[in-house]
């Protein structure tokens, strides 16, 4: 009787373990189910990536394709038209010659004429012929600057177009990383621009992103020498920006504890410095080398606050907009 209670008690140990680890297995089982989920959603977006990438490409090069046919049309027009004005000049001469030839040939046929009749009429009219045949006589040569000016056209004519090229082309000094942008926000095809949206985008849940707080990070990181970028703000009722270190922690609300070197305005996250007046643009100077975060209004050149610290790793530019947008601005020349 003892032995059967026993197994009884074994089987209901055994049938609690069976139930947890099956337990266990079913949450693990819906996790993967999850992550699986999320896979599929990411390689989707790799598609959607991809594809809007190409188009943008596309794009852009077909604005500069369109500059070049603009620019080509344009030159060779130029160059028609100044063939027409030569071939016009020389149109001109050759009119202006073709008379001279005529009246030519008349003063010789005339003055032929007179030396076979060869009588007193020919020695009256001697003085006169003579002046008829010497005035008759054109100094014919090509006219200067009557030939194309080609030099004009094809000199540094690549150069030229690269010049020129600049007019509707621009650098801007930071790019944003999509890849790293908080899904309520929204960045411009040429990514130089974030934009706040109240909804969610479809975007994955990838460990470069932040989370929580509305924010985007520069897409390249500095470890050495200076750089600067203004960024517009006047959009922007609540921001923050500046720079951040590579390892700083973007999942949850961690972010502005350590590693932030930023000023913001009209925000509540935490920050060393805080701007109160209004601004139309504010300007970022990093210098690596002396490890200083220096801040500044450039349309009326004034100082807001420079941080002194040691840099150990890379820093990037990180953006922070809430209910508004910032857009970083093309390097002026």
């Amino acid at each position: 009787m003892r032995n059967v209670h026993q197994h009884h008690r074994r089987s209901a140990v055994y049938t609690e373990e069976l139930n947890t680890a099956l337990k266990s297995l079913q949450y693990k089982l819906k996790h993967m189910e999850q992550v699986k989920d999320e896979f599929e959603k990411t390689l989707q977006h790799i598609k959607n990536q991809a594809d809007h990438t190409e188009r943008q490409i596309k794009h852009d090069f077909e604005r500069l394709h369109q500059f070049l046919r603009d620019e080509e049309e344009a030159t060779i027009t130029a160059l028609r038209e100044e063939e027409e004005q030569k071939k016009q000049m020389m149109k001109e001469k050759l009119e202006e010659m073709n008379t001279h030839i005529s009246a030519l040939s008349h003063t010789i046929k005339d003055t032929e004429e007179m030396l076979k009749a060869n009588d007193v009429c020919f020695l009256k009219e001697f003085p006169v012929s003579m002046e008829r045949v010497q005035i008759s006589q054109p100094d014919p040569q090509t006219p200067s600057r009557a030939l194309i000016h080609v030099s004009r056209y094809l000199g540094n004519l690549l150069f030229r177009l690269w010049k020129k090229m600049q007019d509707i082309v621009h650098y801007t000094p930071v790019i944003l990383d999509p890849n790293t942008a908080n899904p309520r926000l929204v960045l411009s095809d040429d990514l130089t621009t974030v934009r706040f949206t109240g909804k969610d985008q479809p975007v994955p849940d990838n460990p470069e992103r932040f989370d929580y707080y509305e924010c985007v990070l520069g897409s390249e990181g500095f470890t050495s020498g200076k750089h600067c970028w203004d960024v517009e703000v006047k959009e922007s009722r609540c921001w923050s920006l500046g720079v951040t270190t590579a390892s700083n922690q973007r999942r949850g609300w961690v972010f502005f504890r350590t590693g932030v070197w930023g000023v913001q305005y009209g925000c509540t996250v935490r920050s060393d410095f805080h701007v109160n007046q209004d601004l139309e643009c504010v300007r970022v100077d990093l210098d690596c080398d002396r490890g200083t975060v220096s801040f500044s209004d450039p349309v009326t050149n004034t100082h807001l606050h420079t941080f002194t610290t040691t840099f150990t790793e890379s820093v990037f530019p990180f953006f922070y907009s809430l209910m508004s947008s910032l857009r970083i601005l093309p390097f002026s020349r």
